[in-house]
């Protein structure tokens, strides 16, 4: 494929990335603003985690089986995209309805459950296409084409609130409602999301059955397109007489019994890594949770949630996760110098927990950056040493893609343990904000120090 094609591929992940950069950003805010208690605001974050662990998987099962006139990936990527759409424009404005505190926070509890399954249920497909249309050459060029567009969509996403306090947009509101910045900033990143999901499926034509087996060596049943009609869903299973490898889907249609057997297998390295990557996501679910608390109090000195203070420290929490993305793009590029993997690894969470550790000592806005700049290195390596780590030590072992699909679990299930106990942590530290970003950093100092017990 030429470069547009590549890009065209990966086009609509650009306004994915924006809706989770948003949300990400200003669920802690949102909810704040609605009343919530300040030891209660990691339990909402239980969600993300929680429909990433299950929704990629299902997606990745039901699309490898289905086959329609607009294309196998496709389909599922643009109606999550559009339920997507339709919960942006609805979660800023939970406090907005006229509803009760309850009511409210129910309200926004499910809209942030369906805006979890619509944005997992749309960015896993970009993967996908990816696995499918792209040769062994081009898959690294179409990948860093990915990531170029995924930083870029986080950057967009995390700044669009101050964008619009520059503007002169409302950025406060009565006791219980969301500013206009945040409303404004979904509504916005709303219509980028469907305007590039849209692109993607207007320039990109998926294969049919016959030409996906063709370029994956696979030997097809007579054709849907013989029988007069593309296959349902329903009678996947009998398009092809060879699935496709299980690579291509992180094992896609493989039972739970298959996985249990693969992990009891596992490589002693699957094991290690996987301990690092428990303080390591520990660390940020905490930074995502409680650096708006963090900063309000450090900096702009009030913990009162319907203050001026308090939302000017929200769209400041925008621009320091911007810079945070820059960080981890530039020590990206430091990264490969490195001539030892575990050395970069350890290093680079250090660094991070150093940023961490910094962040309450800190009450200049501008200074900020300096930690937030050193809290992207450690992001950098955790979003490559890991997978470098992992997919070394399992040549041989075969199931590589179901292998990675089961190590996702490192991901998401550190988050829905650390969203479990972050009000009793809050609670033992203190009750202050900023005394999370403290044990974030002592969580990557005990990362760091794990990566010693990886075995290559």
């Amino acid at each position: 494929m030429n470069f547009w094609k590549l890009w065209n591929l990966s086009f609509g992940f650009f306004g994915v990335q924006i809706a989770y950069a948003l949300q990400s950003a200003n669920i802690s805010r949102i909810f704040a603003t609605l009343g919530a208690d300040p030891h209660n605001l990691s339990y909402f974050w239980v969600l993300p985690p929680l429909m990433g662990i299950l929704v990629q998987p299902i997606v990745g099962t039901l699309s490898d089986k289905t086959w329609t006139r607009f294309g196998r990936r496709i389909p599922y990527l643009f109606v999550g995209a559009a339920v997507a759409v339709l919960v942006m424009c609805l979660l800023p404005n939970a406090g907005s309805i006229g509803l009760t505190f309850s009511a409210a926070m129910i309200f926004g509890l499910c809209a942030l459950m369906f805006l979890d399954t619509s944005i997992n249920m749309a960015m896993q497909p970009f993967k996908m296409l990816v696995g499918d249309m792209v040769n062994e050459e081009q898959k690294a060029k179409a990948y860093s084409i990915q990531s170029f567009l995924c930083n870029a969509g986080s950057l967009v996403g995390y700044l669009f609130p101050y964008f619009f306090l520059l503007l002169g947009i409302a950025n406060t509101a009565p006791v219980g409602v969301i500013p206009d910045t945040v409303i404004y900033s979904f509504y916005i990143g709303a219509a980028i999301l469907i305007v590039c999901v849209i692109y993607t499926t207007v320039t990109v034509k998926e294969w049919n059955p016959e030409e996906y087996a063709e370029y994956n060596s696979l030997t097809p049943d007579p054709s849907p397109k013989e029988r007069g009609e593309y296959s349902s869903a329903a009678e996947s299973s009998h398009s092809k007489t060879k699935e496709a490898p299980s690579g291509a889907v992180g094992g896609a249609g493989m039972d739970s019994t298959s996985w249990f057997a693969l992990l009891k297998d596992a490589p002693s390295a699957f094991w290690q890594i996987g301990l690092v990557q428990f303080f390591c996501w520990l660390a940020f679910m905490y930074m995502w949770t409680y650096t708006n608390g963090t900063i309000a109090e450090t900096v702009w000195h009030t913990t009162e949630a319907s203050s001026a203070g308090y939302q000017e420290a929200g769209a400041w929490v925008g621009v320091l996760f911007a810079v945070q993305a820059i960080g981890s793009v530039v020590w990206a590029v430091v990264l490969p110098r490195f001539s030892n993997t575990k050395l970069a690894y350890a290093v680079s969470l250090l660094i991070g927990g150093i940023g961490f550790v910094a962040v309450p000592f800190i009450d200049s806005q501008y200074l900020l950056f300096v930690p937030f700049l050193l809290i992207g290195c450690a992001w950098a390596a955790m979003l490559a040493m890991p997978f470098a780590l992992v997919t070394n030590a399992l040549q041989g072992y075969g199931h590589m893609g179901a292998y990675l699909g089961l190590f996702n679990g490192t991901i998401c299930v550190p988050q829905i343990i650390a969203a479990l106990l972050g009000g009793v942590i809050l609670t033992l530290v203190g009750g202050h904000q900023y005394s999370m970003m403290v044990v974030a950093g002592i969580s990557l100092f005990v990362g760091a120090l794990c990566v010693g017990r990886i075995k290559k």
